[in-house]
């Protein structure tokens, strides 16, 4: 790997030897991207900690879940944080935003209290007190990157990504625009991937993460769901199930997968394995920021694949029979090849007379 310049020093400061990861959970949404975190191998959260890849700085990981610390014991990192006396530190922020001002009285969400008044501190609240001093910040799942299920038309909290609440162009103080990692939940992998990408990129050893115009790592979200899909090749022989648990292609079942950008199909879930399509589940567009309203309802056929899978029909099944025509012809030995087997048959014929006498 090339050696480019840190973030850090882009901004002025000298290169981190050491780091905090500040995970707030406080967001709406259900720890299920926590969760998904610890399920990672490539790398796993422990592979991060206890510092197995040279280079990187040494990594602090503070999340709730996952903490022995409990209570203001745990807050106090965060407080710290918001203080500018613990530095620097990358904020991964899990669950959507809600609006804490579409309301006169009571509050949405918050993690911990104010010591002085003894009232709860809204996430809106340490969002405002921590971005600001982070050296990045991070979007773990899609509550948190788009605003998610929360953010259906008519949900009262007027939630919302991290994007929308801090500004499509903002940029921590080294440089480095938002960096959603999509999923719901997220996939594990590619969470701590991201993950370990910045503190590469901090070490020197990365450029600047490369983002698409939804501020997803490019090379995890470049290509759809059937790009990469075991079911792919059934669509274009125009092979379509009509119920689950058949092994073709499920789009008529609801699959939206021909226009999502997402990579599990090719990544799995857990260790290579699972991944929506590859068990059988059609792919609802989780990643995507037009997620829930626009794949709604989700047992419905997509309307653009009404027309995509009526054209294929018109040569998949032709060029599905080609196929099977000429793997018949595969399928069997050349004619001179089937011709030397009377030579060991002649051989074992007469192998049997000389026993017999």
């Amino acid at each position: 790997m090339g050696n480019f310049p840190p973030a850090a020093s882009r901004a002025g400061a000298e290169p981190i030897g050491e780091i905090d990861v500040l995970w707030l959970t406080a967001g709406l949404g259900c720890d299920g991207d926590t969760i998904a975190a610890t399920a990672a191998t490539q790398p796993s959260i422990e592979d991060i900690v206890l510092g197995t890849f040279p280079w990187i700085p040494k990594v602090n990981f503070h999340n709730p879940f996952l903490a022995y610390e409990n209570g203001d014991e745990f807050v106090r990192y965060f407080r710290e944080a918001a203080e500018g006396r613990l530095s620097p530190f990358i904020l991964v922020v899990e669950g959507s935003i809600p609006n804490e001002q579409n309301k006169a009285e009571g509050y949405w969400a918050s993690f911990g209290t104010d010591q002085k008044t003894g009232q709860p501190i809204t996430t809106c609240e340490w969002i405002d007190r921590l971005a600001p001093r982070a050296w990045a910040v991070v979007a773990a799942g899609t509550c948190a990157t788009y605003g998610g299920i929360h953010a259906m038309e008519g949900n009262p909290t007027d939630c919302m990504g991290l994007a929308d609440y801090l500004g499509w162009e903002w940029k921590s103080h080294a440089g480095i625009p938002i960096v959603c990692v999509p999923g719901c939940p997220v996939q594990p992998d590619n969470f701590m991937e991201v993950l370990l990408y910045l503190l590469n990129m901090e070490a020197g050893r990365a450029p600047m993460i490369p983002l698409d115009e939804a501020l997803r790592p490019t090379w995890l979200f470049g290509a759809t769901v059937h790009e990469g899909c075991d079911r792919g090749g059934y669509y274009e022989q125009a092979q379509f199930a009509e119920e689950y648990g058949t092994p073709t292609c499920i789009v008529k079942l609801g699959c939206w997968g021909p226009v999502v950008q997402c990579n599990v199909g090719k990544r799995g879930w857990m260790g290579g394995i699972g991944g929506c399509p590859n068990v059988g589940g059609i792919c609802i567009g989780c990643t995507m920021p037009g997620f829930p309203d626009k794949f709604m309802p989700f047992m419905n056929q997509p309307p653009g694949s009404l027309l995509s899978s009526s054209a294929v029909m018109t040569y998949g099944r032709a060029i599905h029979a080609l196929r099977r025509f000429t793997q018949a012809s595969l399928n069997k030995e050349p004619s001179w090849r089937s011709q030397r087997g009377k030579l060991g048959s002649s051989e074992i014929e007469a192998s049997k007379r000389e026993r017999g006498s």
